[in-house]
């Protein structure tokens, strides 16, 4: 068997990740293996138009529904949706609650603002869809809470966007970690380096004819429109988005969980702030943030949005250390080296992931966009089941409660929740705009 199909096999039975347990899907679409699968993607801007055009590539399944606020962005998705070669055209619409009891909808693929990933995808499982939700899957904590236990209630099918835990040569490197390539791996860092311009000071301006500004901040507590804010630079604002540290180090402190094998941290700390320019940025456009495990490990991220200097030779990445040696990934690949610094052994693909923000292309999407068609038609266990995906995003919230806070957070090792600290606990959730309130 050849060394690419042999991990597309082991990814797929669930290498570290995605065993048998209560985030197995219960219900089928249609009930046939061979049946094809009908996606609706939500918020078709940037990187829901990859997955758009993702789905479209991807035998076995086809996209019926753009749902965007945005005429643009609806356009946007078609127009992917088309280049993804898929012959029918997709049903465009503004409002996605109005295609979830559509009984031939059997998917809601969401790439929307942060503050929708968990709304929409609890509606949609009540519906009786299954969901794939792009990283980080929740806004805050306890959105992550109610995400799992909605999943385990109703049954679906529920994966994150974390692609890397179906790269084939990512998988294959935290394989090595995991069997002692390096001997016992107690450090890992995850970074990401990035030189973003400043996003100005915004003015009060009118909403774009094009744009239901309503219904964008559906469950956020209304706020005016101001002309800076959309479609991107929300991702700095608290209101809606969620920093760089998720992101972009959603996927890398990802791996190093995985690699370390560990849960919930003890013990959190975070330092940075905005320093490049002087903006309505409120996010930390430099961040340092340390997680302690009572396994004995520690996990860092390091994220520079606003100087795209490389750490170990790439923008992006992961790294591993231990008693005999050191493991780096770096885009579909890695590298070993011994404790002197000596390479090993490297691994590598030509093609490595682009900063971008569209994320990368169908050829690396398309084995992760398989494992969820699979869990959905055969019953094959996700790679990044949503109980396992909430915690590496727990993770990366809790460094930016312990940003805000600027304290150390003691955490519950068993829930991630943060112990005798009142004030960081009343940022484990938010406050919603009436009548959008998430329940299971």
């Amino acid at each position: 068997m050849k060394r690419r199909d042999f991990i597309k096999k082991i990814s797929t039975l669930g290498v570290g990740v995605g065993l048998v347990g209560s985030s197995a899907p219960q219900v089928f679409a249609g009930g046939s293996p061979n049946e094809t699968i009908v996606v609706a993607v939500m918020g078709t801007n940037s990187r829901g138009a990859a997955l758009a055009q993702g789905f479209a590539k991807l035998p076995g399944a086809e996209v019926g529904y753009i749902c965007d606020v945005d005429d643009k962005a609806i356009k946007n998705g078609i127009d992917a949706v088309r280049e993804g070669g898929q012959k029918r055209t997709p049903k465009g619409v503004k409002d996605f609650r109005q295609v979830l009891e559509n009984k031939d909808l059997d998917v809601l693929a969401i790439a929307a603002p942060d503050h929708w990933h968990t709304p929409a995808a609890i509606l949609a499982m009540k519906a009786g869809k299954h969901v794939y939700v792009e990283k980080p899957c929740s806004h805050n904590p306890r959105e992550g809470e109610l995400l799992v236990e909605a999943q385990r209630k109703y049954g679906k099918a529920v994966q994150m966007g974390n692609q890397r835990r179906s790269w084939s040569n990512v998988v294959q490197g935290i394989q090595e970690v995991k069997e002692g390539a390096i001997g016992n791996a107690y450090f890992a860092r995850a970074w990401y380096a990035n030189t973003r311009g400043s996003i100005g000071h915004g003015k009060p301006a009118p909403v774009p004819s094009e744009l239901d500004f309503e219904l964008w901040q559906g469950p956020a507590p209304r706020k005016e429109y101001r002309d800076n804010l959309i479609h991107y630079n929300w991702h700095w604002f608290w209101h809606w988005g969620t920093g760089e540290i998720l992101n972009n180090g959603t996927h890398f402190v990802d791996l190093c969980r995985w690699g370390l094998e560990v849960d919930y941290p003890e013990q959190v700390s975070s330092n940075g702030g905005r320093y490049a320019y002087d903006d309505d940025w409120e996010t930390p456009d430099t961040q340092i943030t340390s997680y302690d495990f009572k396994e004995g490990k520690t996990i860092a991220w390091e994220g520079r949005s606003c100087n795209g200097q490389n750490i170990e030779g790439n923008s992006v990445g992961a790294s591993f250390h231990g008693t005999d040696g050191s493991l780096v990934i770096h885009g579909n690949g890695y590298s070993t080296f011994d404790n002197d610094g000596n390479k090993l052994k490297s691994v590598t693909l030509d093609n490595e992931d682009a900063l971008d923000t569209s994320g990368p292309g169908f050829d690396l999407d398309a084995d992760h966009l398989a494992n969820f068609r699979d869990a959905i038609r055969k019953g094959t266990e996700l790679n990044s089941p949503i109980d396992d995906g909430n915690i590496s995003v727990v993770l990366c919230q809790l460094g930016n409660i312990a940003h805000r806070t600027g304290r150390t957070l003691n955490c519950d090792v068993e829930t991630g929740r943060i112990i005798g600290d009142e004030e960081a606990m009343s940022l484990w959730g938010r406050e919603y705009e009436p009548g959008w309130e998430p329940s299971v």
